[in-house]
């Protein structure tokens, strides 16, 4: 059997197994083990489990993951998270939408200290689904905003996307984080935007919320003070290189671990809740990891990403064109699948292509994790979605679907404007 087809039958049964919603690890594993089996021998597949197993484990970069995951659990269990919303409620929060738009901000805000969509999905919408239903707000906003804000978890750096995406094609972690700043801004601007507009056109889909005194207003913003501290010393020291992505990642946790000591937010009890957390999280990621060092070997020995890289060349379509194609691959394949399980499924094929076109890794990085964000609320698979529904549980899923597709057309201009201006995305790693 040619290496070719060995690898084109080992991709469509792991697409069957992601598909069919076997744990991504297992599928990878499983499918990359047997076809590096097949093709160079049972002695070659364990050789290669175990030199990978002890080269993720002896990476002192990966360190990064747990780190920044324990600073958004700790962040999360001691109520630090919500601080930023809480200055955006008193700001706006008496303007048509403005509980929507500080249900962005606070998201955008929980970002930078968690790097996991999920989480701020769930924190968010735990914190002002309960506050927009008090208003009489539209539940297709209310839920649709919120899903579509926790997106912003995977773009805004410390960003677990990027750190895997850095890991699978070895580039900069710190690059990478600098990249998704100017674009996570950008999305967070064209969210705002979007709840502007939409509760301009039907105000009654966002009413006025709340009038706070200038003293409720000087007290959140008080209250936000140590959150922006730790977010501009985690992201600033890596963009001035006062400290690499994983002695930020350090300090991170230990101020804000030290915050909630000293404020009496966190006690043992919810530190063990937030750590428990975090190690439970970092084994899934490395476990893909350990699977994704299998797999690539695989589709590498198979000459699969060499077939791929043909055939899109000989499409003539030139640089732009075939990176606007993988680009609509991903997003299609977003409505299916995972964003780790698509990374590590896909980075293998592509790079080669993206490299061999002299299209920027960092730039690509960027993009592709926007186009991951857009499969998290994109229908039928959106796990954002599915996070908002496990909180507000009277709001019908097909609801949540059409809230957030304002939101899905905001993030598909970031992407086009991101496309047709790369410096968006390369300036600030520029000038590191």
């Amino acid at each position: 059997m040619s290496p070719v087809l060995v690898g084109s039958t080992g991709f469509v049964l792991l697409l069957v197994l992601l598909l069919l919603r076997i744990p991504v690890a297992f599928a990878m594993f499983t499918i990359g083990f047997a076809g590096i089996w097949l093709l160079n021998g049972l002695q070659a597949a364990t050789g290669l489990l175990s030199s990978e197993t002890f080269a993720l484990a002896s990476n002192s970069e990966l360190i990064v993951v747990p780190l920044f995951i324990l600073m958004g659990n700790v962040a999360s269990v001691t109520g630090m998270s919500r601080r930023l919303y809480e200055a955006a409620y008193a700001t706006i929060g008496q303007v048509r939408g403005g509980l929507a738009a500080a249900t962005v901000i606070g998201c955008g805000g929980f970002a930078a200290l968690s790097g996991s969509s999920v989480a701020s999905a769930l924190t968010m919408g735990r914190t002002a689904l309960a506050e927009m239903d008090r208003f009489n707000y539209d539940p297709r906003l209310s839920t649709g905003v919120v899903a579509a804000g926790g997106t912003l978890g995977i773009l805004i750096p410390p960003s677990t996307g990027f750190v895997i995406y850095a890991i699978l094609t070895e580039q900069s972690i710190g690059r990478l984080f600098m990249a998704g700043i100017l674009p996570g801004i950008l999305l967070l601007t064209l969210f705002l935007l979007t709840v502007l507009l939409l509760c301009t056109l039907k105000p009654a889909l966002g009413p006025k919320g709340p009038s706070t005194t200038l003293a409720e207003k000087r007290r959140a913003f008080l209250g936000a003070i140590p959150i922006l501290v730790v977010i501009l010393l985690t992201i600033g020291g890596i963009y001035t290189g006062i400290f690499s992505p994983t002695e930020a990642a350090g300090v991170g946790a230990a101020l804000v671990i030290g915050i909630g000591a000293l404020s009496g937010t966190l006690d043992l009890r919810s530190f063990w809740q937030a750590a428990q957390s975090s190690v439970v999280t970092t084994a899934s990621v490395m476990l893909i990891l350990i699977a994704a060092h299998l797999i690539n070997p695989f589709i590498a020995l198979s000459h699969l990403p060499a077939e791929v890289s043909r055939m899109l060349v000989s499409f003539d379509l030139g640089a732009y064109g075939t990176l606007v194609l993988i680009l609509a691959i991903y997003l299609v394949l977003g409505c299916f699948l995972e964003g780790l399980a698509m990374l590590v499924l896909t980075l293998p094929i592509f790079m080669p292509v993206v490299l061999s076109l002299g299209i920027d890794p960092i730039w690509f990085g960027v993009l592709v994790v926007l186009t991951l964000e857009m499969g998290l609320i994109s229908p039928p698979v959106g796990i954002n979605v599915f996070i908002v529904k496990s909180v507000a549980k009277n709001v019908p899923l097909v609801e949540i679907f059409w809230g957030v597709i304002p939101f899905w057309l905001a993030m598909l201009v970031t992407l086009g404007l991101l496309v047709a201006i790369p410096q968006l995305s390369l300036w600030l790693p520029g000038m590191m």
